[in-house]
């Protein structure tokens, strides 16, 4: 299998996870979280791991719904 459309899924994903991580976390301070109206009782670091793998996920899932979206007719329809 070839690597490169992995790439250009990932690549942009983990650029746009470490840009949502900077933002998200200038303005919310981890140790505020809550969870279900219970304070989360994770260390700041923890939280800060978790919150980038999602943030990586959610954008490498978009990533590739466009690569999927991008395919021509051809492609899908044969």
């Amino acid at each position: 299998m070839d690597a490169r459309p992995w790439m250009v899924i990932v690549w942009p994903a983990f650029l746009l996870a470490a840009v949502l991580e900077m933002v998200v976390f200038a303005l919310v301070d981890p140790s505020d979280l809550h969870w279900f109206g219970q304070p989360l009782h994770w260390s700041r670091q923890a939280v800060y791991t978790v919150a980038f793998f999602v943030f990586w996920a959610v954008a490498a899932v978009s990533s590739a719904l466009t690569l999927l979206l991008a395919r021509p007719s051809s492609d899908i329809n044969r």
